[in-house]
């Protein structure tokens, strides 16, 4: 449990540094840029932890879906970027797949 607590605080990380990352404008603003440096630090870090009880194939599996949907909502949000149909079903497709590795992989994050 501990574990997957990290790993949901390392996906939440990564989000802030990606969304951080965007507003840096290619690192030419200097507090988004300092965020993304932080945030995307932490997020390794938090990930690392999880490694030690949750299969890396796994663990990256779910940081990076999730990751991909959270940033997608965030970038409608603050960014105005809205997806289109493709970008959507893949997203849903991204959120099956981590769906079918937490209710029937033997070596998900139970």
């Amino acid at each position: 449990m501990k574990n997957s607590l990290f790993l949901l605080a390392a996906i939440f990380c990564e989000v802030i540094g990606t969304s951080a990352l965007k507003a840096s404008e290619q690192f030419s603003k200097l507090t988004p840029s300092i965020l993304t440096i932080v945030a995307y630090a932490s997020a390794f870090y938090l990930l690392s932890l999880t490694l030690k009880t949750i299969p890396v194939g796994v663990a990256y599996a779910i940081w990076s879906g999730i990751g991909i949907v959270l940033v997608t909502l965030v970038a409608i949000v603050l960014y105005k970027q809205t997806p289109d149909l493709a970008s959507i079903i893949g997203m849903a497709l991204i959120i099956a797949g981590v769906v079918v590795i937490n209710v029937f992989s033997k070596t998900s994050v139970h």
